[in-house]
């Protein structure tokens, strides 16, 4: 039954891919049908629906769905990067830095990213700046600050690891996301050519519009959640629902459509693997992956091969959905397998980056958003978006192999 279950993964992330069908839908039912098959009860299948990570998830979404519907992001990141002024070479770093900002704020990785991959795209247009690199650094800064305790991917890295009891990780996973994003951007900077940027078109401060009352009320709002979170350490779903409550009664943004925003698909990807992964736990699945992986690895190999690992999987399914509850919870029973002294951190941040910077691909979802806002933008000469499918491929590619090779000589473990 071990098999079988690892078996009904792998099923149900093929299916996912290939039929375009959700990955957790498919999950959930699969659970029921491993779950029966062993012996296990409804109660212990549904238990693997982990209704916390979907509150907080659901609450941050949602939170941060008003203020892009009331333009409040859009703005910013255009005040933002009006700041760099003729000085085009420093676009792609304004852009990062905000992408990492904002993210670990609380929207996270994907989110951000099509915020402003929309925005850098019309930059890339107008101000003949390389689409591929821009794209990747944008998505790059939004992976890193989506390691905060406020967004997504941390929020649910942080889950993962509390159920084997690694707490008090919040600080150190973070700098490790940003290290490993700051990184990688830095090379993709260098390697396109970035700071030789130069345009003629410049996007003053003064050209951009000011706030409106419901934006900085809006703004405000945000601030006021990550104060109640990082001082007052309320739950991050609650605090997002409270400020989301204040906000829809000053009608400062439209909450239907704020509602529409919310990604269910994702909510419910994210909590349907944890269904399935529940029955993997209960029949020893975990125990058989950890097993077959450590058989592979050694002290100084374990932490690129998970990488590696992680990598080829989001280019087929979701990091924060099927990649991380896949990986992490092996991270405990290989370290005991081994008898490796290694920091339980350094694994987990390879997994996730390693697999998040997989993402740039077009066939992924940071990928297929500057894809498609860049072919937004009209005006393509031929075979101009091929070209950027391949350059965006290549770029995730390159990623996933050097990352897991600076993991091998320490980069994970420089800052713990």
């Amino acid at each position: 039954m071990a098999l079988a279950s690892l078996a009904a993964l792998g099923l149900a992330i093929f299916l996912g891919f290939v039929k375009k069908m959700n990955t957790g839908l498919l999950c959930t039912a699969l659970a029921l049908l491993v779950g029966r098959l062993a012996g296990i009860s409804d109660d212990e299948i549904i238990r693997g629906f982990n209704y916390s990570l979907f509150l907080m998830l659901l609450g941050v979404t949602y939170l941060f769905g008003l203020a892009e519907m009331n333009g409040t992001l859009a703005l910013l990141s255009k005040k933002i990067v009006a700041l760099s002024g003729r000085r085009t070479y420093l676009v792609p770093i304004v852009m990062y830095l905000f992408a990492t900002i904002l993210s670990a704020l609380g929207p996270g990785t994907i989110p951000t990213a099509a915020i402003m991959m929309v925005f850098g795209m019309t930059l890339a247009k107008e101000m003949n700046i390389n689409p591929a690199m821009l794209g990747a650094i944008i998505f790059l800064g939004a992976a890193g600050g989506g390691m905060s305790p406020l967004a997504a991917t941390g929020i649910i890295g942080l889950n993962l690891c509390g159920e084997f009891g690694l707490t008090g990780i919040e600080e150190p996973l973070l700098v490790n996301g940003v290290l490993s994003s700051t990184v990688y951007a830095a090379l993709v900077y260098f390697a396109f050519g970035g700071y030789r940027l130069r345009s003629d078109i410049v996007l003053h401060l003064a050209d951009t519009p000011s706030f409106a009352r419901q934006q900085i009320i809006t703004l405000i709002g945000i601030a006021g959640m990550v104060v109640l979170v990082l001082f007052f350490h309320i739950n991050v779903g609650l605090a997002s629902f409270g400020v989301a409550a204040i906000l829809s009664f000053l009608n400062v943004s439209d909450e239907t459509a704020a509602l529409r925003r919310i990604p269910w698909g994702t909510l419910l990807l994210i909590c349907g693997v944890g269904v399935l992964m529940n029955v993997i736990i209960l029949t020893g699945g975990i125990d058989l992956l950890s097993d077959a992986l450590a058989s592979i690895m050694s002290d100084s190999t374990a932490v690129s091969i998970l990488g590696i690992t992680a990598g080829v999987l989001s280019w087929f399914s979701s990091t924060s959905g099927v990649v991380m509850p896949t990986l992490i919870p092996t991270v405990p029973h290989i370290l005991s397998q081994m008898g490796s002294s290694a920091n339980p951190v350094e694994w987990v941040t390879a997994i996730t980056m390693v697999s998040n910077t997989a993402g740039i691909s077009p066939l992924s979802t940071g990928g297929a958003l500057a894809l498609a806002a860049y072919s937004a933008e009209g005006g393509l000469k031929d075979g101009e978006l091929d070209r950027l499918f391949m350059r965006m491929f290549f770029i995730s590619a390159a990623g996933v192999v050097s990352l897991s090779v600076l993991a091998y000589f320490g980069l994970y473990r420089w800052l713990l």
